[in-house]
């Protein structure tokens, strides 16, 4: 059944940009100075046709996720091997999964990536796309993490798994065919948050920074509220509502929205942290987060590429397959990790 709405999709979402604008209400859907992508536009007019996310429970919202993407997601990156992991955190393991690329470079430290999903749903397929593209262009071994979600584990298990799995990573990255005591951080949208808080909690621990920080359209700030929360509150498919829905479960009653483990931006000083690279996409409500994110990253002299997908939703990385615009977009993302890896970032910041 999945392969026929996958088929269905891929056909339908082919159809020329004014076909798929007519079919979702006529008009160009344009916010904020930004035209959004056709295909994502046609998406969200059929979302709209059914529940929204905050209606569900957490299991409901994971399963739905999931069936969302078997269709939308993109196929195996070729070239890319990609194996179960379990990496030892204290009296358990955390699963994980590996990405080897044919031809890795053996100078590449490996990346440790954290998917999206506001800390509540998502697993190990959210990001396969993704990971496969990561390694197949920057030649490094990838370590996905499936982290525990909330709201069974909530804040901060989730970011403690994806710390002890870098850690677990940096020092024995030789397992990998990568450099002993070297690694990158990544995430995108709540892994996004994981992997800047990685890099405080390291500077804070007196541990060497990860080689690079890969932050894609990153939630930063749950303590206040952007522009970009008003300009984009009901887009597809991370909308405001949704984005409350989430931070409600991961949270609990107890935690601190101004917390720095949940709102790295609060954070004075920033300087000292990993060179950065910075996503985010125009129709998301976070966008200004993001893009707030690297502007005081490079104040505090860190070395950053920024860029904005205008046309692009959040969580584009999980729509490669019927998106093309999101498939060139994650190569040139997964590029500019390899430049950062080369030093490329830091001399151009020099």
């Amino acid at each position: 059944m999945a392969s026929l709405q996958r088929a269905l999709a891929r056909t339908i979402l082919s159809l020329p940009s004014p076909i798929l604008r007519l079919m979702s209400g006529g008009a160009a859907v344009y916010r904020g100075g930004r035209t959004l992508d056709p295909r994502f536009q046609f998406m969200a007019a059929q979302a709209a046709r059914m529940p929204a996310m905050t209606t569900l429970s957490p299991e409901e919202a994971r399963r739905a996720a999931a069936e969302g993407g078997k269709v939308y997601g993109g196929r195996p990156e070729p070239g890319v091997a990609a194996e179960p992991l379990a990496i030892p955190a204290d009296d358990r393991s955390i699963p994980a999964r590996l990405y080897r690329p044919e031809r890795q470079d053996p100078a590449a430290p490996a990346i440790v990536f954290a998917h999206f999903g506001g800390g509540v749903i998502g697993d190990l397929e959210t990001c396969h796309a993704f990971c496969g593209i990561l390694a197949k262009v920057t030649r490094a071994p990838v370590v996905s993490v499936d982290y525990r979600l909330a709201p069974e584990h909530r804040f901060p298990a989730g970011l403690d798994d994806v710390l002890a799995a870098y850690r677990y990573v940096r020092d024995d990255a030789g397992r990998f065919g990568a450099p002993a005591g070297r690694a990158v951080i990544g995430g995108d949208s709540m892994g996004g948050n994981f992997a800047a808080v990685v890099c405080q909690d390291l500077r804070r621990a007196g541990e060497p920074q990860p080689d690079l920080q890969l932050l894609v359209y990153p939630c930063v700030d749950v303590a206040s509220q952007s522009a970009s929360m008003t300009t984009y509150a009901e887009a597809f498919p991370l909308s405001r509502a949704t984005m409350d829905w989430f931070i409600g479960h991961y949270m609990g009653a107890g935690a601190d929205p101004a917390d720095l483990r949940l709102s790295p931006l609060g954070e004075e000083d920033l300087s000292g942290l990993a060179p950065a690279v910075v996503v985010t996409a125009g129709f998301d409500p976070l966008v200004d987060q993001g893009e707030a994110y690297a502007t005081r990253l490079r104040a505090a002299g860190v070395p950053v590429v920024y860029r904005c997908y205008d046309g692009l939703a959040h969580g584009f990385t999980a729509f490669t397959g019927v998106v093309p615009c999101a498939d060139v977009a994650c190569r040139e993302i997964a590029g500019l990790v390899r430049e950062g890896l080369e030093g490329r970032i830091a001399r151009a910041a020099g």
